[in-house]
């Protein structure tokens, strides 16, 4: 975990608590939280998902994840930026990944975000394993 007064980088095997991070960074002065959930669905491709597994090069992931923090800080006028992906097994309904994004205003948290979590899924060295009735498959990145 990289932890500064502003910004939180984890990859964790335990839940995350959305809420309790987006309290932790919420300033006076911030006036919008963004947050972006990924949570696992029940269906892939026309197919019954019974759970995920995500494995990930877990240093290089965390590097990754705070490389992108560190640009959206400096690309938007936010607060404060969280960004944390779960590994090991979820079930369905489980949160992923999140990003949480504060600012003054609206724009810039929902703009940093956005773009936070596109570059992530694009970057980010985690795998995602979908297990079915019928078998199981490795998902590639985008």
């Amino acid at each position: 975990m990289i932890s500064r007064p502003g910004e939180l980088y984890q990859i964790t095997r335990e839940p995350i608590e959305v809420q309790g991070i987006s309290r932790k960074l919420l300033r006076a002065a911030d006036g919008a939280v963004c947050v972006f959930e990924g949570v696992v669905r029940d269906h892939s491709k026309g197919k019954r998902t019974l759970y995920l597994e995500y494995e990930g090069y877990e240093t290089m992931a965390l590097k990754k994840l705070e490389e992108i923090g560190l640009f959206v800080r400096g690309a938007w006028e936010i607060g404060t930026v969280a960004i944390v992906h779960r590994l090991g097994r979820m079930d369905i309904g489980e949160t992923s990944v999140a990003v949480i994004v504060t600012s003054s205003h609206r724009r810039p948290a929902f703009d940093a975000c956005h773009y936070a979590i596109d570059k992530l899924k694009k970057v980010v060295p985690i795998w995602k394993k979908e297990f079915f009735e019928d078998g199981e498959v490795w998902i590639e990145g985008q």
